[in-house]
């Protein structure tokens, strides 16, 4: 993948174009941020899981249309349907993975300030040890 150079109103920037495989979600996704944003190799690979995220969870809300938001397990009691559950948690993926872009929200010239990163060490109490 190459580097993105994109800058509004700019004529023939060099533009990753979305990558073979990604559903309407997902290609939107990349489009709308690949079009606003400089990413490095390790952002773009952020993205393209975030882009497969969405897209997984469209194929999820579609199973979930008109189907019941319950099932009965093995045991025969009402539980919440499994795609109701892999729906919630692809939704927490895709919001981790898109945190981690660290994109602004529009309020911001910039992207934020990195979170996450390593705090550095920390110093090694003294042990007291009383001797009787």
């Amino acid at each position: 993948m190459t580097h993105l150079d994109i800058s509004a109103g700019q004529n023939g920037a060099d533009v990753t174009p979305a990558p073979d495989g990604l559903g309407e979600s997902g290609t939107r996704l990349w489009e709308s941020v690949a079009g606003d944003f400089d990413l490095d190799v390790h952002e773009q690979l952020v993205l393209l899981q975030a882009c497969r995220t969405a897209d997984v969870l469209d194929r999820l809300a579609r199973r979930a249309d008109g189907a019941d938001l319950t099932v009965r397990n093995a045991k025969g009691e009402l539980v919440t349907a499994p795609w109701i559950t892999e729906h919630r948690q692809q939704s927490l993926v895709l919001a981790r993975l898109l945190a981690s872009l660290r994109m602004p929200s529009g309020e911001e010239d910039g992207r934020p300030q990195r979170r996450g990163a390593a705090r550095g060490s920390y110093g090694v109490r003294a042990a007291i040890r009383s001797v009787s």
